[in-house]
């Protein structure tokens, strides 16, 4: 939680929960789905009483899949890695659509937030979501490796399975048109490259 004080008052405070729990797609364990509807539930309760909040003018960023720098979508991390090593597998049709955007953008984003601040929700993620048969094996391509190996549905449990195949991406529209924000990486294809 980062606090700037102006003459003694709270002006902003910035809340980024990011680590909610990852899926393990390695040993195909992932979070139980009574476990992940409660962390989705929380994550809406949280959100909907920043929006309803009478003390401040609440903002809701909603980031997509980060990657860059301090996270484990960069070079020589562990998803990376689990890519590179065909230990991240293409899941069902791979249908699922993901939003991804890199680190450096979303930390602009906020910070077009906290300056042109008006009440709402917005998705911080890049220009162009992609399913995961799309991405995947372009990101294999871009580290050097063989294409994702495929694994059914059943394989990756209720959760993997639902973010593998049935995600749906999201727009920044809003967030680029309220917040004058633009991302640098509008693509993961030139991010994850960089």
């Amino acid at each position: 939680m980062m606090r700037v004080s102006v003459a003694g008052a709270t002006r902003v405070i910035v809340h980024q929960l990011t680590a909610i729990g990852a899926i393990d797609l390695r040993d195909f364990d992932p979070a139980p789905p009574r476990e992940m509807r409660a962390m989705v539930t929380a994550i809406r309760h949280l959100g909907q009483a920043v929006l309803e909040a009478e003390w401040t003018e609440g903002i809701v960023l909603r980031y997509g899949a980060l990657y860059g720098p301090g996270t484990s979508l960069a070079p020589g991390e562990e998803q990376f890695e689990l890519v590179r090593e065909r230990k991240f597998p293409l899941v069902g049709d791979g249908g699922g659509v993901w939003s991804f955007i890199h680190t450096a953008d979303e930390a602009e984003a906020t910070v077009s937030a906290v300056e042109h601040s008006r009440r709402g929700v917005y998705n911080i993620v890049d220009d162009d979501p992609a399913p995961v048969a799309k991405w995947l094996p372009a990101l294999a391509r871009i580290l050097g490796a063989h294409r994702p190996m495929r694994a059914p549905r059943l394989a990756a449990g209720e959760a993997g399975a639902v973010l593998m195949t049935e995600l749906r991406g999201a727009s920044n529209a809003k967030a680029k048109r309220e917040l004058g924000w633009c991302p640098a990486h509008p693509s993961w294809r030139q991010g994850f490259a960089t």
